[in-house]
Parts: structure tokens; C-alpha cells; sequence
């Protein structure tokens, strides 16, 4: 049977000199029901004694051993007396190099300097990949049009099934919501002033121009340019594109060409079915709200709204389904082979594609600020 943990400072005869025996179970289940006692005796132990005895423990695991190791100041004490097993434990201990924590240096007043440098030159680096990848996709066009049989259609297919098909039931919800919540707070206002037909203005601009293509950029950068990224990133974790550049299959052309295609192929349309959907919102609003007919509000439409409108919110769509696609495809890419890797390219993925879609979008509203609105 196992005693509890134990120490006792008995005096060696002659000697003048202290001796701590230990003794019992110093194991995690024998420590844990006294350890504060244990640890203050065994702090007494090591200052005043000279010499050691375990010959009478019973056992001793890695937390045991370690207490006592601390105890001593990481080093075996001059005069001690173990047997094998237990003289093991603290040999590899010491091979190991478990010792005290080292104290980090005090900050260098340049510190805040040096982490902004870092950043900036990380940033530089993304930069370097990304224009690293426009230029490989350019090979890869440049490619395919000379050997029209490599195009990945199969790839690309897929990707527009999935990146398109897939996404027009929750961009067509969240569409239909969103018209129906702006029309329905347009008309409060409108109705104040006796300015109701006026709501077809404010939904076919706000919605064709701005809020469609900038909704599905949203949606697709969190649904589409996320899945590509892990996607991308897990075949890292598994070495499948190591496999791919193992086997002279080039990453780009079989991976990353099909889902820059799709995205720029599909979201145009997703745009013209998300506005219309996001319309067909608005005009059911306004009918119920301000009784606005809604033969009166489709005749209205095309003459408030000119159809430039509508080129720029598909040019719109195939710019962010570009910025997505690269996003998504540079950060999946970057993922290092383990999960933590894996996770944080993917979210850093979806907020920064978000970003830059935001950008975009606000850089082409200045470049057309004049075009496609009447005065």
C-alpha cells in the first residue's frame, strides 16, 4: 500500500549537518491532497539541508520529480542517495534542459518601430505573391490560348455551379429582404413630402447600381471565397498540390485559373438576379405601403433608371468576383500545413476580400459619379 508524500529533516550524528529524507508517494494523486504543506517543507528542505535521502520513496512520476527538481535549483544535490530508477528520472530532467524560465530582456524603446516594419514588410511580401499569381494566371491565358485543349472546363464548370448555382437562393433571400426593408424606409419619408413615386428612383439606383452587386459581393465572399480558401488550404495540409508539382500539373492552371473564371463568370449574373429579386421586394413593398401600382413602377423603371446603370453594376460584379477569387486563392495558397494555419488564412481571407471589395466598389463610384444619373 502507498503512504502519502512525506519529508523529514533528522540530523546526521556527528556531522553537525542536516539530512532531508523523503519518502511515500510522490505521484500526482499523492501530491494533490496536501501540496501546499508539501511545497513549503520541501522550500524549508532545500535551504537548510545538506544532504538527501530517497531511498524510501515509493513512487515518483514527472510531477513529483519536477517539485523536487525545483527544489534543488534545477541540479542534483552534492550529497545524495536514490536508487536507479529514481536517479533516472532526474538524468532526464537534466538532458532535457527543464530548468528556470528565462527572463525575457526589457522592450527596446524602438520595439513599437520594429513590429510596424515587420508588418510593413509582410504586407510587402502579400503584395510580391499576389503579383506573382496575376502574372502566372497571364501565363496560364497566354497558355490556353495557344492550346485551346488544356482549358479546364470541367474545373470551371463546376466552380460556376457551385459558386453560382448554388449561391442564388440566399443571395435571392437576402435580396428580396433587403428591397422590401428599403422600400418600405424610403416610403415612410417619401410619404411625408407626397413624393411617393419617387420610391422607384431611390430602389432602381440604390439597388441596380450600388446595393446589388456590393450585396453579392458580400455574400459570395463569405460563402464562395471561403470554401475556395479552405479548399485550397487543406489540399496544403494533405500535400496535394506537392503532389500535383510532383507530377509537372501546374497549381495554377488546374486550380486556381477554373475558380477565377467562375467567379468572374458568375457574378455578373448573380448581380442582374440578386437586383431583380431585390426589386421585386421593393415593388411588392411599395404597393403595400403606399398603394404605388405595379405597372406603374415596372413602366417607370427603365426611364428613371437608364440602362447604363446596369452595365455598371455587372462591371461591378466582375471586378469583385475577380478580387474574391484572388483573395481567396492568394490565402489558401499561404496556408502552412496545420489547422491553426488553415483557420486563420480562411478568415483572414473572407475580411480582407470584403475589404477590398469595399474599396473597389468606392473607387468606381468616384470613376462613374457622373455617369448613368439624372439630374
Amino acid at each position: 500500500m502507498l503512504v502519502s508524500a512525506s519529508i523529514q529533516m533528522l540530523n546526521v550524528p556527528g556531522e553537525g549537518e542536516a539530512l532531508a529524507k523523503v519518502a511515500g508517494a510522490w505521484t500526482l494523486a499523492g501530491l494533490s491532497a496536501d501540496m501546499p504543506r508539501l511545497l513549503a517543507e520541501l522550500r524549508s528542505a532545500a535551504a537548510s539541508a545538506s544532504a538527501w535521502n530517497l531511498d524510501d520513496l515509493q513512487a515518483l512520476d514527472s510531477v513529483g520529480a519536477i517539485m523536487l527538481w525545483r527544489a534543488w535549483g534545477y541540479h542534483l544535490p552534492a550529497q545524495i542517495s536514490m536508487d536507479g530508477a529514481t536517479r533516472a528520472w532526474f538524468e532526464r530532467l537534466e538532458r532535457y534542459g527543464v530548468g528556470p524560465r528565462a527572463v525575457p530582456p526589457p522592450e527596446s524603446p524602438l520595439a513599437p518601430l520594429m513590429r510596424l516594419g515587420g508588418r510593413v514588410l509582410a504586407f510587402g511580401r502579400q503584395l510580391v505573391d499576389v503579383a506573382w499569381l496575376l502574372g502566372q494566371l497571364a501565363l496560364d491565358v497566354l497558355h490556353l490560348a495557344r492550346h485551346p485543349s488544356d482549358i479546364p472546363f470541367a474545373e470551371t464548370s463546376a466552380n460556376v455551379y457551385k459558386a453560382g448555382v448554388q449561391a442564388m437562393p440566399v443571395t435571392a433571400l437576402v435580396g428580396f429582404l433587403i428591397g422590401v426593408v428599403l422600400s418600405y424606409l424610403s416610403a415612410l419619408q417619401l410619404s411625408n413630402f407626397g413624393a411617393d413615386q419617387y420610391i422607384v428612383n431611390i430602389l432602381g439606383i440604390g439597388i441596380v447600381r450600388e446595393l446589388g452587386p456590393l450585396l453579392v459581393a458580400v455574400l459570395v465572399a463569405g460563402r464562395s471565397g471561403s470554401a475556395m480558401t479552405a479548399q485550397l488550404g487543406v489540399m496544403r495540409v494533405t500535400e496535394e498540390i506537392d503532389a500535383l508539382a510532383a507530377m509537372g500539373i501546374s497549381r495554377t492552371l488546374r486550380l486556381v485559373l477554373p475558380k477565377v473564371a467562375a467567379l468572374v463568370l458568375a457574378m455578373p449574373l448573380l448581380v442582374v438576379w440578386t437586383s431583380t429579386v431585390a426589386l421585386f421586394g421593393g415593388m411588392l413593398a411599395a404597393q403595400v405601403q403606399l398603394d404605388l401600382d405595379m405597372g406603374f413602377f415596372v413602366a417607370t423603371l427603365p426611364r428613371v433608371v437608364p440602362s447604363v446603370n446596369l452595365y455598371i453594376g455587372a462591371v461591378k460584379g466582375v471586378v469583385f468576383g475577380l478580387i474574391i477569387a484572388l483573395t481567396a486563392c492568394h490565402f489558401g495558397l499561404r496556408v502552412r500545413p496545420n489547422t491553426e494555419s488553415l483557420a486563420a488564412n480562411t478568415t483572414t481571407s473572407v475580411v480582407a476580400a470584403i475589404t477590398l471589395v469595399i474599396f473597389a466598389d468606392s473607387l468606381i463610384a468616384i470613376a462613374t459619379r457622373g455617369v448613368g444619373i439624372l439630374r
